[in-house]
């Protein structure tokens, strides 16, 4: 059975989501690092979009896995596309 790739690039962009949004709700009363975004504290939002993101793809690779897993196994002729 081969892994899905969406289940690696979804740890790491969940991981990634839950830095950046950390590190947004650190500086969330620091108006003078906002200031440039109009007071918008895009580091949380952009870690939740990322945290969301890296959510779906890691339940959308483990959904796959689980519907590989469920399928009969073929015989050696038809894998070979005979």
């Amino acid at each position: 059975m081969s892994l899905d790739l969406r289940i690696p690039l979804g740890m790491m962009f969940s991981l990634l989501g839950m830095i950046l949004s950390a590190f947004g709700l650190a500086t969330n009363g620091n108006e003078k690092l906002y200031a440039p975004s109009l007071g918008i504290d895009v580091n949380l939002w952009w870690g939740l979009v990322l945290f969301a993101f890296g959510l779906t793809m890691f339940v959308f690779g483990k959904r796959g896995q689980k519907q590989l897993a469920e399928l009969p196994p073929e015989t050696g002729e038809t894998r070979r596309g005979h």
